[in-house]
């Protein structure tokens, strides 16, 4: 299984996960970075995942099926006026021989869901690498519970998030703890991808576990002081 990146926005990615000659499009926001890919490979999708219903995850979903009409949209209730298939945390479902596994992860939205898939992680707006999305439901117990579920994941798991914001979260993560220099040669590590136009996505859990202020926090409290402080960072 291969996963390619497509750049929407500013800042967005959108996943391609191919397996052979079949595609999935993770939170396809913008669809002409979409098409563009698929008319270039002379590829055609057939399953479309949405994480959460913002519309820089679900914009470009409309222009999607114009093209590719029999494509299966799958995602959670919030957008279930969208999708042919609603899931929910703990369902399960087979892609291309993969068995996708299905949390719910809310906090940012309030019925976010990942997927996990061949350890592999699309988990949207709820974890970035060094961060995770801004809480706007106001739910602060609930982000601090979808972060102890990706704690709970293996180390290997591989992370795609949904936006390139890992160098302003590593400079946040600096500010609080100034004398972390695991944090700080990550820091460097990525401001030279960055600088390379690269992607600095994925991130690991195991990684995350170690540079992530997030998901190392002990308490709803704790994480909800750090996330404040982030969002006026």
């Amino acid at each position: 299984m291969q996963v390619i990146g497509l750049k929407a926005f500013k800042d967005n990615y959108i996943w391609v996960i191919q397996e052979g000659e079949q595609l999935a499009i993770v939170d396809p926001g913008q669809a002409e970075p979409v098409l563009d890919f698929l008319r270039n490979n002379q590829l055609s999708p057939s399953v479309i995942l949405l994480t959460h219903e913002h519309n820089d995850h679900i914009g470009g979903l409309a222009q999607m099926l114009e093209h590719y009409p029999n494509c299966q949209v799958i995602g959670p209730s919030e957008v279930s006026g969208l999708v042919d298939k609603v899931v929910k945390d703990g369902d399960s479902f087979d892609l291309f021989g993969y068995q996708v596994e299905v949390f719910k992860t809310a906090g940012h939205t309030k019925e976010h869901i990942s997927y996990l898939v061949d350890d592999k992680l699309f988990c949207g707006d709820a974890l970035f690498s060094a961060g995770c999305g801004r809480v706007f439901t106001g739910d602060f117990q609930a982000q601090f519970e979808a972060l102890q579920v990706f704690n709970s994941l293996g180390d290997q798991i591989l992370v795609y998030a949904g936006h390139e914001y890992t160098l302003t979260n590593l400079a946040f993560a600096m500010e609080i703890e100034p004398d972390n220099r695991e944090i700080a040669d990550v820091y460097k590590r990525v401001n030279q991808q960055r600088e390379d136009g690269l992607a600095s996505l994925p991130s690991t859990i195991g990684l995350e576990k170690k540079i992530n202020l997030f998901m190392r926090a002990k308490s709803v409290e704790e994480f909800t002081k750090l996330r404040k402080k982030r969002d006026q960072f």
